[in-house]
């Protein structure tokens, strides 16, 4: 069966174009223009040579030029709205500044960060009119949430939620996000927002049934309870880290939240319905296409869900019309659609995911079942052929986010997909009978309950079984070498026909050749790695993206600082360096790329220390470290103890709890320092959080610091917000930034790096050199290993 590309391949130009382009902002007028003439000048050759063999490929030409020029020139348009110079100005100056948003995200209590449109900012006295998609990091504390997670505050908390669509006023400060982002600024409130006006009433329905459905939902028991208004609307707030690390491990992630493929759902359920009622088809679609924009409204427009519905708009439209219907051209004009709508969904890892998925479910579904149907029964092949489908479409993006290939990801969507349409349809029907027949509505998320566990089991089963994955190659070159052996492999597999059988045995040849190149490129680096990585490492920073994992080991006792945004990172980093026990866990404070990772270490825990919790968020990841055995303590200033030759003390935050803010301002910050029978070499140490600019000067005059440390784990990732006189008073040798590569925030700055290099401190970073091992030398030196030398 042949496979009409005809707007894909166009509408693939379009999207690499935007994608490369967006980083880009002064490009991406010019390049519409220059797209546009290309495609005037191809739609003109075509005519004159409309005769010639040449003429279907100017016609691709010109509908790609077309394309691209379509999507350009909408983003060149929109990057004028979002990003005003005098807004830019305000940022890179650090200004104060009062703004009005609508959100586009529940915002209040418990929640850290919420996504919102920029209508108006006020600097000084001048009102800048924008329209501007900003992520608002909010002031946590300013929400005086309970550290105890009762009931009866989960409703009081659910009651001061602001709801999707509410105008609000901020104040704060701003931030430009990175050219490329999804959003155009980073707003860090001072206070909590205060709502001008609420949704509108075609948003405020949705938000009302969300709010209802998530309390019944919180009475419901285990994993499945908390899973179940991911599934059915979305809302993800009740995902503890422990089930969302399981349902990453077994690449169920994509089910966390409502999928697009619950918009084919609700159609077919809402078209079956008109049909056996006799309802006629013009009036079955408008009723489907009311539906759907209702689907979309209560789930939030995320963009599979995006993606899904306009796919499913094209679809019954073509039914009204009587157009045959094609998948991957649908897919093609949904896809390229968006884009001219919102550019930056080219660059959104959520939406290309679900275009590839799609894509593969498409093109490689069919041929894969035929292939397996040779062995096992057509059933069971088809079964097998759907998740392995849009596993190989979308494997070589998902490397760009953790460079690994999972083994299991198979037969847990095999097991846990059925259940899924299921959970959510059944959820649905819950949220809209609850308000009106909650007896009804309370039974029917008891059903909705039943697979939303199985999903929850499923998840924590393929968790546990060892080797969950393979490691491969970060960045291009494992995108390239996955898509390589991918396309081979296919190519060998799915080939027909006499003419195909010498391609078929070269592609055969080629793979087997990726996969030997890959494996001695891979046992390579491995062998280097582990034949150069030292093995009397006192402080090792593990590569886990932007946030702090630090380790600390002295006598074979280990301390763990703070344990990153992904567990899967964590687990990986402790397995490379054996690490089976941790006798010492500091979280520091609770932000996600800090604590994010707790969950790979519960169970290896003797002792753990925290900070001030600001919301029962943090109560509750408290006591699963609790629960998992550990004794846990909230610590202040001037407690000490000791890990094996080396003697720690706590220098922040201090004994009086209401002086300082829950969160950066009230990191625990350690100092580590040889006790006086150390005997194999002592570095000593400082490790500070994410403290900012004035508490690091409170810290420093609360204390008496060290004349000179080792080593100093920097600040914040590096950020500008520093004290310089902290980095003057220690003087340390090697400064430890943990940061991600590319990361939205500027980290590590240009003036923390030159605060460094003015003091004499050699900055060690992880998003150039991965992991950094640092051991002392008999001399009183110390010898800095990395992942990635140079």
């Amino acid at each position: 069966m042949s496979v009409d590309l005809r707007l894909a391949l166009p509408t693939g130009v379009a999207w690499i174009a935007t994608a490369i382009l967006l980083s880009f902002p002064p490009a991406l007028l010019p390049s519409s223009i220059v797209a546009w003439l290309i495609a005037g000048l191809a739609m003109a050759a075509a005519i004159l040579f409309r005769t010639h063999y040449f003429s279907p490929l100017l016609t691709v030409v010109v509908v790609a030029a077309a394309a691209a020029g379509l999507v350009l020139s909408s983003a060149a348009v929109q990057n004028v709205q979002r990003n005003p110079a005098a807004l830019r100005e305000a940022a890179s100056a650090d200004r104060f500044v009062t703004a009005v948003a609508v959100t586009n995200q529940v915002a209040g209590p418990g929640i850290a960060h919420f996504s919102a449109i920029l209508t108006s900012v006020t600097v000084g006295k001048e009102r800048i009119d924008v329209a501007a998609p900003i992520t608002v990091f909010a002031a946590r504390t300013s929400y005086a949430a309970s550290s105890v997670a009762s009931p009866a505050e989960k409703a009081a908390q659910s009651a001061q939620q602001i709801g999707i669509g509410s105008t609000v006023h901020l104040s704060g400060t701003l931030t430009t996000a990175a050219p490329g982002d999804d959003v155009a600024f980073l707003f860090f409130a001072s206070a909590a927002p205060r709502i001008e006006a609420g949704p509108p009433w075609f948003l405020d329905w949705a938000n009302q049934l969300r709010v209802t459905f998530a309390d019944a939902a919180q009475g419901l028991p285990g994993d499945g309870g908390d899973l179940l208004p991911g599934l059915a609307i979305g809302d993800t707030s009740a995902v503890s880290s422990q089930l969302d690390t399981a349902m990453k491990a077994s690449s169920l992630s994509h089910l966390t939240a409502v999928s697009g493929a619950n918009c084919a759902v609700v159609i077919a359920l809402v078209m079956a319905a008109g049909g056996a009622l006799g309802v006629g088809r013009r009036l079955r679609v408008a009723a489907s296409l009311v539906t759907l924009l209702g689907f979309v409204v209560l789930v939030t427009p995320q963009p599979s869900v995006l993606r899904a519905a306009v796919m499913a708009a094209l679809v019954l439209a073509a039914m009204v019309s009587g157009r045959p219907i094609r998948g991957v051209p649908v897919l093609a004009l949904a896809s390229l659609a968006l884009l001219a709508v919102d550019p930056w969904l080219a660059r959104n890892y959520g939406f290309v995911l679900s275009v590839l998925a799609t894509g593969g479910l498409l093109l490689l579904s069919r041929p894969l079942t035929v292939l397996f149907s040779r062995w096992i029964p057509t059933a069971l092949a088809a079964v097998i052929a759907i998740p392995l489908a849009a596993q190989l479409a979308c494997q070589p993006v998902l490397i760009l986010l953790n460079a690994s290939i999972p083994l299991y990801a198979v037969p847990a969507n095999m097991l846990a997909e059925p259940a899924a349409p299921v959970a959510t349809v059944l959820g649905l029907v819950a949220c809209v009978l609850l308000p009106w027949f909650p007896a009804l509505g309370q039974v029917i998320c008891w059903l909705a309950w039943l697979p939303s566990s199985w999903i929850a089991g499923v998840a924590h089963l393929f968790e546990s079984l060892p080797a969950s994955s393979i490691p491969w190659p970060a960045g291009a070159v494992g995108v390239f070498l996955a898509a390589a052996i991918i396309v081979l492999g296919l190519f060998a597999a799915l080939g027909r026909g006499a003419r195909a059988a010498r391609w078929r045995r070269a592609a055969a040849f080629a793979l087997a050749i990726a996969l030997v190149s890959y494996l001695g490129i891979a046992g390579g680096e491995r062998l280097r790695q582990s034949i150069s990585r030292p093995q009397d490492w006192q402080i090792a920073a593990c590569d886990i993206g932007q946030g702090d994992a630090v380790l600390v080991k002295s006598a074979d006792q280990i301390a763990l600082i703070d344990t990153g945004p992904d567990p899967v990172l964590l687990s990986q980093c402790l397995e490379i360096l054996g690490i089976t026990r941790i006798n010492l866990l500091v979280l520091t404070h609770y932000d996600l790329d800090h604590v994010g990772g707790t969950s790979a270490v519960l169970g290896m825990v003797d002792r753990a220390m925290i900070g001030p919790p600001a919301d029962f968020h943090d109560t509750r990841l408290a006591d699963s470290v609790r629960r998992s055995g550990a004794r846990v303590d909230q610590v202040t200033r001037g407690e000490t103890g000791v890990l094996g030759e080396l003697r720690w003390s706590v220098l922040w935050p201090p004994v009086r709890s209401n002086t300082v803010e829950p969160g950066n301002d009230a990191s625990v910050t350690l100092e580590f320092a040889g006790a006086a029978d150390c005997i194999d070499g002592c570095l000593t140490a400082l490790f500070l959080g994410d403290l900012g600019n004035e508490p690091q000067a409170r810290m420093l005059a609360a204390n008496r610091l060290l004349g000179h440390v080792d080593v100093v784990k920097v600040a914040h990732h590096g950020s500008a917000d520093q004290n310089p006189s902290v980095y003057e008073k220690i003087t340390a040798t090697v400064g430890v930034i943990s940061v991600g590569a590319h990361n939205r925030y500027g980290h590590p700055t240009d003036a923390l790096l030159n605060t460094l290099a003015r003091v004499g401190t050699v900055a060690e970073r992880t998003d150039k050199q991965g992991m950094i091992l640092i051991s002392p030398r008999p001399d009183g030196g110390m010898r800095v290993w990395s992942e990635r030398p140079g």
